[in-house]
């Protein structure tokens, strides 16, 4: 068999491949540089990676956003250079990233319904004997008394008022039985 020739490569194939592999580095990047949507909105994918960051006046490598002093001893030294204004042609994406990083974290530390239902239960049924816990055959997975203890106090931290609710219920359904 003759070998092959090389065939000629078109100019639009190149070019094709090249926007490829541009959209193969760029589309990581921008995953892990825009988690907020603001940033993903204001992205504008013709431009590079350090022209999108230095027009919302994002920071693309922070050594060089903010440089660290050379410390000679114990003396600062500076040589009273500022660097050059950079304009930023899209301010509202950092005011947007601020005023978010601003709020408040939501807490999201929750227990499960089933862990919730288990619990009251337990001490619906035996109150504070966690000996009598154990034994019951609504523990399927077999947790020791100090495991069922562990996951009571986890209940009371969890939802100390809901907790004091269901005890003063049960103290008041002991007081109607009486």
């Amino acid at each position: 068999m003759p070998p092959r020739s090389a065939a000629k490569v078109k100019p639009w194939a190149r070019m094709r491949a090249r926007i490829i592999s541009c959209d193969r580095r760029v589309l990581p990047l921008l995953k892990l540089i825009s988690p907020s949507s603001h940033i993903r909105h204001a992205w504008d994918p013709t431009k590079s990676v350090a022209q999108n960051l230095a027009e919302m006046g994002l920071a693309q490598d922070p050594n060089k956003a903010v440089p660290i002093p050379k410390k000679l001893g114990m003396e600062v030294e500076s040589n009273g250079r500022e660097q050059g204004n950079k304009i930023v042609r899209k301010p509202y994406v950092v005011n947007e990233m601020e005023y978010e990083a601003s709020l408040p974290e939501k807490k999201s530390n929750t227990l499960s319904r089933d862990l919730i239902d288990y619990v009251r239960y337990m001490i619906q049924n035996h109150g504070e004997n966690y000996k009598e816990m154990a034994r019951d055959e609504k523990n399927y997975y077999q947790d020791t008394p100090k495991q069922i203890k562990r996951k009571i106090n986890v209940y009371k931290n969890f939802y100390p008022d809901e907790y004091k609710d269901f005890i003063a219920s049960l103290k008041q359904e002991k007081m109607d039985v009486q």
